[in-house]
């Protein structure tokens, strides 16, 4: 019984730990057809990555055709196939 409680805590604690680290940029070109997006964004700290603009692929729900051209986002990013693919995006508060 011990150990299930302790597994339990455990699980939870990593859920809490696991939170999607949320980067901010600016939208340079939203590209649907090819579910791409090229963002100028700030350092991303949970990967280690300079600030710089650049290409991402957008995760599979993630609706590209809200957002427009020069429209301030914040986003989330995993790592799918050795590529980095947007999981979020939502206009900047």
């Amino acid at each position: 019984m011990k150990h299930w409680i302790g597994a339990t805590l455990l699980a939870c604690a990593s859920a809490v730990w696991a939170t999607p680290e949320w980067t901010r940029g600016v939208i340079v070109k939203v590209d649907p057809a090819r579910a791409q997006v090229i963002l100028k964004h700030e350092r991303i700290k949970s990967i280690d990555m300079d600030a710089m603009t650049m290409p991402f692929k957008v995760a599979e729900g993630v609706a590209l055709s809200p957002f427009k051209t020069g429209e301030k986002v914040r986003f989330t990013v995993k790592e799918a196939n050795h590529h980095l693919v947007i999981d979020a995006m939502e206009r900047a508060p």
